[in-house]
């Protein structure tokens, strides 16, 4: 058997391979709604193989947006067509998963493709960021206000309230975002965090949010359903987050009953210098899982299926993440099994496309 083929049980869900589609926003909602766009997208991969499929991150709150065009679930009108969705997912042999998410100073944006620039709170289809302290992302943008501690307050029931609604929908699995410089990455950096108060500091203060959200969420979460949380490993930048820091709170998560961290990078330091190359955060999912002792997904150019299981083999992690390469081709895991010697099975329309 390859690899990347064995099935991977966490808790009541028995995943069928390795292949998880990766968060990817894509900018399609219209208040938060999902659409046709969603259902041929995420449905597609669930046709072309995938064990795992994570919508794109799902804000919890209208202001928690990245962009006025992201996904949300919070409002309770936004089940009904999630639910269509996951239904889909369901019936093609994948789990469905929803990454919850805030994206703090780094909301209010303009779409990735008419610039992605910070839309000012004064204007059409802009609003006022939040942030742990009130430095924003880039200089030239308006700066986010403070979260005071009722604001804060809020953000864990937002939370909350999502994953009611994400368990209405039916989703199995919830990944927290906790990565890339969004709300509660924010909180977790030395760099975004200058709080006085019992959430800055040190290292158990700046955790703190994400500690909290875990708990509201494990609230009212299904303690038999899967519990992720996605991080940036390191933020590549001296005086910031790093690995160790990394090791540290997958420990403490692994206490909390989380299952996997899938290990991201970067994202909070606008002028970061990441070495890209082939499967460059690999390292951290492997550091992570063998000091930690938790499972972790690999992301980040991961392309091709040999590689993809030999992560997988070399025991690096224990999930590969795909995000771009599933743009590039929808059923990539039905192309690994040919290419690895593996037999999977087809959706029935699709068998007679079947390599021999």
């Amino acid at each position: 058997m390859a690899h990347l083929f064995s099935p991977l049980k966490i808790k009541n869900i028995e995943l069928k391979n390795r292949i998880a589609v990766s968060p990817m926003c894509e900018y399609s909602s219209e208040d938060g709604f999902a659409n046709d766009w969603h259902l041929i997208h995420l449905g597609s991969r669930a046709v072309g193989g995938a064990g795992l499929i994570i919508t794109e991150a799902c804000a919890v709150s209208a202001e928690g947006r990245i962009t006025f065009a992201d996904l949300g679930i919070y409002r309770d009108e936004h089940i009904e067509k999630l639910k269509t969705i996951i239904d889909f997912i369901h019936e093609h042999g994948a789990v469905a998963g929803v990454q919850l998410a805030h994206a703090g100073r780094k909301a209010s944006h303009e779409k990735p493709w008419n610039g992605n620039k910070q839309i000012p709170s004064n204007q059409p289809n802009g609003w006022k960021s939040v942030a742990p302290s009130a430095i924003p992302f880039i200089e030239s943008e308006e700066a986010p206000l403070e979260l005071d501690k009722a604001d804060i307050e809020k953000v864990k029931a937002d939370f909350k309230a999502a994953t009611k609604r994400a368990i209405a929908a039916g989703f199995k699995l919830i990944e927290i975002h906790a990565a890339h410089g969004y709300l509660i990455h924010q909180f977790l950096s030395p760099i975004s965090n200058k709080r006085t108060d019992e959430y800055g500091g040190s290292f158990e203060n700046r955790i703190r949010l994400l500690l909290e959200v875990v708990e509201a969420v494990k609230e009212v979460w299904p303690k038999e359903n899967p519990l992720f949380v996605r991080i940036s490993s390191t933020e590549w930048t001296e005086g910031g987050w790093t690995a160790n820091d990394s090791v540290a709170l997958a420990k403490v998560l692994k206490d909390k009953s989380i299952d996997l961290i899938d290990c991201s990078s970067g994202g909070n330091v606008a002028h970061s210098k990441i070495p890209l190359k082939p499967g460059y955060q690999v390292e951290f999912a492997e550091k992570i899982k063998k000091e930690s002792g938790i499972l972790t997904g690999a992301v980040g150019l991961i392309t091709t299926p040999y590689q993809a299981d030999e992560i997988i083999q070399e025991g690096e992690a224990d999930l590969i993440f795909l995000a771009r390469e599933m743009l590039r081709d929808p059923h990539f895991p039905l192309r690994a099994a040919h290419e690895l010697g593996h037999e999977v099975k087809w959706p029935v329309q699709y068998e007679r496309a079947k390599w021999q």
